[in-house]
């Protein structure tokens, strides 16, 4: 099967979906090779930018999907007036972006950050999809160590982690290191 046609397949699959779909399963289900399915997607994603379809191709972690392009889901929202979702409260989100910046983390590394319990925070995260369990700590009672998810990733946008926006320098870090009189 050609780079073209493969798209084209690709492409129904996604549609048919609705998901993310995970790449590897995909070249499994074509009985292609990576290097094949990865060209037949850049293709894909091409086409969907030159030509400013109505789609576009998201990528994230090992999974892509068919969406809205952004500029018009104003209009696609105006038609289907979709149901809003709930947005994450103000802790769920501080509890997010320590797992997110630090992770592998455990609760109680969450807790020393933020300063306050984060149970609710954490399992209400893990039950959107946004956190996940990644292993145990090698330490006494070997507690759990949560990191994000590819939900994590679409939710927010991002392709990967490295896409993250940097954290602001710590200005006592600064100070310490051009003020000789701090001591």
């Amino acid at each position: 099967m050609d780079t073209n046609e493969l798209g084209h397949v690709i492409e129904a699959i996604l549609f048919v979906a609705g998901e993310p779909v995970d790449v590897r399963e995909l070249q499994r289900a074509l009985e292609a090779t990576e290097d094949e399915v990865r060209q037949a997607i850049d293709a894909l994603e091409s086409d969907y930018s030159y030509h400013r379809r109505g789609i576009t191709l998201k990528r994230f972690g090992q999974h892509i999907q068919l969406t809205t392009r952004a500029e018009y889901a104003p209009y696609v929202e105006r038609l289907l007036q979709p149901i809003q979702k709930q947005s994450l409260s103000q802790s769920a989100l501080e509890t997010l972006a320590v797992v997110a910046y630090r992770q592998p983390v455990t609760k109680l590394e969450i807790e020393a950050v933020r300063g306050v319990k984060c149970d609710y925070s954490v399992q209400s995260l893990v039950n959107k999809g946004l956190i996940q369990e990644v292993g145990r700590k090698e330490a006494l009672g070997r507690p759990i160590l949560y990191g994000t998810t590819d939900d994590f990733l679409s939710h927010f946008g991002l392709q990967s982690l490295e896409d993250l926006p940097k954290p602001p320098e710590d200005k006592t870090d600064e100070a310490e290191e051009t003020d000789p009189l701090v001591p």
